[in-house]
């Protein structure tokens, strides 16, 4: 009986070690990507593996062979974490659909922010979008709001047509308006918003002590603030350096997670001396994080306020010549009327001439920048009405409608990085770039938003947010002038386990998209 019970033991272990090797079955996966370069920014992995992917997580990243219910070849192409994209303003679905063909798979809009929060999160969950989607708490809203005695919205329309008052761009908030304002910016906070969003360029006149309390309501609430910071200007006073300054003091005083949005286009020819502040907070444990996009134009309203009193040109470097309408440079004489008529009107500002390579540099200072991630500042896809009016455009039709326009980095941002840095100039490794767009943008939020912990990795446990793409094709194809342009080179998107782009298009009914937000008290 000894000898048979050893022999059974043997025989027990000898199946179980078989079992352990034998290729999972078909059944066991909804999805498998095969044969592709797989890529991990956190373990800083590469190498040939096949993934694995059940019930909108991925379970599976191995060498062994795996059979699915639904299988894609990556022979060829780069398999990594979709890109994650923490600046990001159109809200209909032709613009996260633009996204997804660049590989972002969660938008997020947390600069200008929303509001109300509970609202928004409900109109979105009604638009089956393709890819993940969560927003801020927007003060730029309440205080319109306070200012107007109007309740906010979180429209383009409403942030438009408030464009045309100055008050709540330049004037201090009394004690009482600036009660209202933390109230509602805490209103949202109290349903789940991502954090404060603060468009403080749109309304540089507010003053220090409301912008401290922002500061002060992101630390006792543990979240951050995305502030496109209230300057813009290459010399002293008023200046991009005196705005950066002003949010790195906040953040070392209050202890607040603050993070700068947009560097380059703040900081305009000035790149390098906001980039010593950064650094200097860097290296002093500031509680700071920086974006930056690839793009030498900004995407703005016609009457923003850094537009506005005398000698902004000279403060910015820049004339009407300098404004595109559409597809076309604006003339002085139409500056003039649209800031009078049409202030609320959005144009593309370029501010850097990425042609020239000393321009060029000063962009690649904040790109290339090992503590910089990327955003895009994605804007709404537009397009001009019989009255020469700019509409946002909030239909479902894909392709976009033909003479739908916005800025190229709506969706151009993230493969640009890919085709510009990575493959043809070789300033950045593949590896670097994957890090920047994905695993960064989810460290920014994680302390405070559990959800992104198991975003922007590729490992077993994660959420199955996973772009396949080929490097040597990939590529921004969009311009100023042909924007409607969707990105090439991207394979497939999948969205928590779903097909969202297969063989390079995009498919239509899909609509995995869910939201990101923080736990409702």
């Amino acid at each position: 009986m000894h000898i048979k019970s050893r022999l059974l033991r043997l025989l027990l272990t000898t199946i179980v070690g078989l079992l352990a090797v034998i290729p999972a079955r078909a059944q066991e996966y909804d999805v498998v990507i095969l044969n592709g370069r797989v890529m991990d920014p956190e373990t800083r992995f590469e190498g040939g593996r096949n993934v694995g992917i059940k019930d909108g997580r991925i379970v599976a990243v191995t060498a062994d062979n795996i059979e699915g219910r639904k299988s894609i070849d990556a022979t060829g192409h780069v398999v990594a974490p979709g890109c994650i994209d923490l600046h990001a303003h159109g809200q209909n679905i032709g613009d996260y659909r633009m996204q997804a063909m660049q590989g972002v798979t969660t938008m997020l809009e947390l600069e200008s922010g929303v509001l109300p929060i509970g609202e928004w999160y409900e109109k979105q969950a009604g638009k089956k979008l393709p890819i993940n989607y969560g927003a801020a708490s927007g003060w730029t809203f309440a205080r319109i709001a306070t200012f107007t005695g109007t309740p906010p919205l979180s429209t383009a329309e409403y942030f438009q047509d408030a464009q045309s008052r100055m008050d709540w761009k330049m004037n201090l908030a009394t004690p009482e308006q600036l009660s209202q304002i933390v109230r509602l910016v805490e209103q949202g906070l109290d349903e789940g918003a991502l954090g404060i969003g603060i468009n403080a360029g749109y309304a540089p006149g507010y003053g220090h002590k409301e912008y401290f309390a922002l500061a002060e309501l992101a630390a006792e609430r543990g979240v951050a603030t995305f502030t496109h910071v209230r300057y813009a200007s290459n010399v002293e006073p008023r200046s991009s350096f005196e705005a950066v300054q002003e949010l790195i003091a906040n953040a070392a005083i209050t202890g607040a997670h603050m993070h700068v949005c947009h560097i380059n286009s703040t900081s305009l020819r000035d790149i390098h001396a906001t980039i010593e502040l950064i650094d200097g907070a860097f290296e002093r444990d500031v509680n700071i994080s920086v974006g930056a996009y690839p793009w030498g134009a900004a995407s703005t309203v016609v009457g923003a306020a850094m537009f506005s009193g005398d000698g902004w040109r000279d403060r910015m470097g820049s004339t009407a010549q300098n404004f595109q309408l559409g597809t076309e440079r604006m003339t002085e004489e139409q500056l003039a009327d649209y800031q009078k008529n049409k202030p609320g009107t959005f144009i593309t500002w370029h501010f850097l001439d990425e042609s020239n390579p000393d321009d060029l540099a000063l962009l690649d200072a904040s790109i290339l920048h090992p503590k910089i991630l990327i955003e895009s500042d994605e804007m709404f896809w537009m397009f001009m009405d019989d009255h020469d009016r700019i509409v946002n455009y909030d239909g479902d039709d894909w392709p976009l409608p033909p003479g739908t326009f916005s800025h190229p980095r709506s969706n151009g941002t993230f493969v640009k990085v890919l085709r510009s840095y990575v493959r043809e100039r070789g300033l950045m490794t593949l590896q670097e770039a994957l890090r920047k767009m994905s695993l960064m943008p989810a460290q920014t939020l994680e302390g405070f938003v559990p959800q992104m912990k198991k975003k922007g990795r590729l490992q077993e446990g994660m959420d199955a947010d996973i772009v396949v793409f080929d490097p040597a094709t990939v590529s921004d194809v969009g311009t100023y002038e042909e924007p409607n342009r969707p990105a090439v080179g991207v394979q497939s998107v999948l969205v928590n386990g779903e097909l969202v782009v297969a063989g390079g298009e995009l498919l239509p009914d899909a609509a995995p998209g869910r939201p990101v937000r923080r736990t409702l008290p």
